[in-house]
């Protein structure tokens, strides 16, 4: 599938949120974990980290809190 969506509609009120392994991340994230092995972090549209939660429902719930548009990043 090649379709093209426009998303300008949008402005800069978009928002992606991707899964972090949290072997990949610092050790004193890894420490405040809790046991968890995958965290969701979302990011703007220059690639900054705005945050980093434990699971996807919230990182979107979070971003509409915010008024931004969250996308799933892959």
């Amino acid at each position: 599938m090649n379709t093209k969506i426009d998303f300008s509609h949008l402005g800069d009120r978009v928002v992606y949120v991707k899964p972090v392994a949290v072997a990949d991340l610092p050790q004193e994230v890894q420490a405040q974990a809790e046991g968890l092995d995958e965290l969701f972090a979302v990011h703007n549209a220059d690639g900054v980290q705005l945050a980093l939660v434990a699971d996807r429902r919230m990182a979107f719930l979070l971003a509409r809190q915010h008024d931004m548009s969250p996308m799933t990043v892959h």
